[in-house]
């Protein structure tokens, strides 16, 4: 009876921790979008590193609020679907579709993106450990990103996205040409390494700032 229950108990709190990881994501896009960067950091655990040294919610703080009143009118953020996977019951990493908008001053920019997300569990709470944005294109809105270097912000050399570069499959795909392969079907990812099966422990890509 104790190992149904504990059995139990912990499926229950995996149907939680599901539920509230997907709710960071949530609020994220809501706090970024509506500029409460009070609430936007606290998503964040305190020691949350910020790049150049720095580390807090402080200096992400500061951060958010020089990047997002400099670079945008406005934003919206759409989330689309997650993947969530477990490493124990307190860290687990994520996947996570984002369709935004921005207005940056006579430019309508439309982008689409993914996040690779870390998340960690600190005193019954979840947090973002990290969030590694991904981009496919970034574009004004009557322009489609048709071609090469997708990322077209308005002011900047256009530039290649790394929408594409956590996953070596699309690498490997283009390179027998879209082609009958003569591999073998792969057998399915165990449970919880569906993100770490199509990764196939390629390195992670150089993170860029644009949200």
């Amino acid at each position: 009876m104790s190992d149904r229950f504990e059995e139990i108990a912990g499926r229950l709190d995996r149907l939680e921790s599901i539920d509230a990881i997907r709710q960071l994501a949530a609020k994220y896009s809501l706090a970024l979008d509506m500029r409460d960067s009070d609430a936007w950091v606290n998503l964040f655990p305190e020691d949350v590193a910020v790049g150049g040294g720095r580390s807090g919610r402080k200096a992400l703080r500061d951060w958010f609020d020089e990047t997002h009143s400099r670079q945008f009118d406005g934003t919206s953020h759409h989330i689309g679907g997650h993947i969530i996977e477990f490493d124990d019951p307190d860290h687990a990493q994520g996947i996570v579709y984002s369709k935004n908008e921005h207005e940056s001053g006579a430019d309508w920019v439309i982008m689409q993106m993914m996040y690779f997300d870390r998340y960690e569990r600190l005193d019954g709470r979840w947090y973002f450990r990290r969030r590694l944005p991904l981009y496919w294109y970034a574009s004004d809105l009557n322009k489609p990103p048709i071609g090469g270097r997708k990322m077209r912000w308005p002011g900047v050399p256009p530039y290649e996205g790394s929408f594409h570069d956590l996953f070596p499959s699309w690498k490997a795909f283009w390179e027998r040409s879209g082609g009958p392969s003569a591999l073998p079907v792969a057998d399915p990812a165990p449970l919880e390494k569906f993100i770490d099966t199509m990764r196939r422990g390629h390195p992670l890509p150089k993170p860029r700032v644009r949200s």
